[in-house]
């Protein structure tokens, strides 16, 4: 399982990895298995962990007050699953995130994270890269939700991520792009007609 991170790594840095780097990445991330459904972390509780997804697939999402769910994060593998914002600031999250299939994960602690970044430069080297595409996706995401039709961001979807059209129901698309279940319908037929 440890493979696809230490890949992942590598693909991300420019700085060699010792054995005993690779050996100390391997002793922080464990390995740990979700069922479909099973929470990774939960509305207001503390984020304690961050999840590298060897296998399956996350969802991060708030409940509005009327019970609405509103997805703000997909995630698959070799993707990162975790409220930041939490875990940073040791703050209550206003996230559940949960497993939408059955999920490998690699799972890593807030503290075995700083001591991996402080110690390893190509792990370094990677969060850098992570928190750099991590605030142009947010920025995209955000721009695109106040200045395209709801069209274009299905349109937008399809071409950036089309694996989460198959591995995601319709409704969490629906609420990932900020429509509704019938207008997203409307404009998958739309599509399918170009």
């Amino acid at each position: 399982m440890h493979e696809e991170l230490i890949r992942y790594i590598r693909d991300r840095s420019v700085t060699p990895m010792s054995d005993d780097n690779i050996a100390s990445i391997k002793a922080f991330f464990v390995p740990k298995k979700f069922r479909r459904k099973q929470y990774f972390s939960q509305a207001d509780e503390i984020s304690k962990n961050l999840a590298f997804i060897v296998k399956g697939a996350m969802r991060q999402y708030s409940i509005d007050a009327k019970g609405i769910e509103h997805v703000v994060r997909l995630s698959i593998e070799n993707w990162w699953a975790g409220d930041r914002e939490s875990l940073s600031n040791q703050a209550p999250s206003r996230y559940f995130i949960d497993c939408w299939e059955d999920t490998d994960a690699l799972v890593i602690s807030r503290a075995d994270m700083s001591s991996l970044t402080e110690s390893i430069p190509a792990f370094s080297e990677m969060t850098r890269v992570l928190d750099e595409k991590h605030a142009f996706a947010l920025l995209n995401r955000v721009n695109a939700s106040i200045s395209l039709s709801a069209e274009e961001r299905y349109a937008d979807l399809e071409k950036s991520y089309p694996e989460f059209l198959q591995r995601f129901p319709q409704h969490i698309i629906a609420s990932y792009l900020g429509v509704t279940k019938e207008t997203l319908s409307r404009v998958r037929k739309q599509s399918s007609k170009r």
